[in-house]
């Protein structure tokens, strides 16, 4: 009999979802708050021991990360990998493996001191995008028109006390045609993507964006897989920008993905497909 284990910090619509897909398959599972754990590192909980697969849903980076990394040490299945959880979770991260798979991606620039950020702004142009090298839902995303507007966001990151805000990431801003498209893959395929249409011009829907239903062309497939790949795979939200000369970018990648308010828009069922996806993986693991 197959036992899953959801890790999360909290239910949300998208684990309730998950949790009713599980009691239609008739698979046993259960929901752990990771708030509530203890774990002995010296050894193997054998609570943990018990489940084919674990699937992170923590809602905090820090503490699913943690996790992933000592239940893979004890040999327990994960989705996704504490790898590709890392490098989904860091920007800087995540430019380096599009780039190293030649994936096409915004042009970003790091730097540490202020006075060098700004140079390299300039040798950009205005406006840039000024992004913290982690995080999720369009925060602490700063469109920089200007020199005043740089300096004043740069000095406020160098009183931050976290050493990731003193890691200047800046991006090209792209002018996309006030939409972004979420794409998301499973395994090797693309399942279902959405535009994200939005005045604003950071498109997250945590932001108040408006989706929709964006077919997927082959073109736009073969894209987000290699991109998917390129992390190391799994479950993954894919974002991708519509520049004007270039074509299709590819901006971030989500390791936890949110995806509420995408099954009605494309009609796919993505719990279902997810855990379908978890389910042959632990099947494949039997056999072998």
């Amino acid at each position: 009999m197959v036992r899953l284990a959801i890790l999360t910090s909290r239910v949300r619509v998208e684990e309730k979802l998950l949790i009713e897909a599980l009691r239609q398959m008739a698979i046993t599972f259960d929901i752990i708050d990771d708030g509530e754990l203890l774990l002995d590192l010296s050894r193997p909980d054998e609570r943990w021991l018990a489940y084919d697969a674990v699937l992170c849903r923590s809602m905090s980076q820090t503490r699913a990360l943690a996790v992933l990394h000592i239940l893979e040490h004890w040999g327990v299945r994960v989705y996704n990998s504490a790898t590709v959880t890392a490098t989904c979770n860091d920007k800087l991260l995540t430019t380096l493996a599009l780039l190293r798979a030649g994936i096409p991606t915004p042009n970003t620039l790091l730097s540490f001191d202020p006075q060098v950020t700004i140079h390299g702004i300039e040798m950009f142009g205005y406006p840039v995008v000024l992004k913290p090298i982690t995080g999720s839902w369009g925060r602490l995303l700063a469109r920089i028109n200007d020199r005043d507007a740089a300096e004043a966001v740069l000095e406020h990151q160098e009183t931050l006390g976290s050493y990731q805000h003193h890691l200047h990431y800046v991006q090209e801003y792209i002018v996309k045609p006030q939409r972004d498209i979420r794409a998301f893959v499973v395994g090797d395929r693309t399942i279902c993507a959405i535009y994200r249409t939005s005045d604003h011009w950071v498109t997250n829907t945590a932001r108040g964006a408006v989706a929709s239903d964006c077919p997927v062309t082959p073109e736009l497939d073969s894209l987000c897989v290699r991109a998917a790949q390129a992390v190391g795979g799994g479950i993954l939200a894919i974002d991708v920008l519509e520049d004007p000369q270039r074509g299709l970018l590819i901006n971030e990648i989500n390791a936890t993905m949110e995806f509420r308010n995408s099954i009605a828009t494309t009609g796919v069922d993505i719990p279902n497909v997810m855990l379908d996806y978890i389910l042959s993986g632990v099947c494949e693991k039997a056999v072998r």
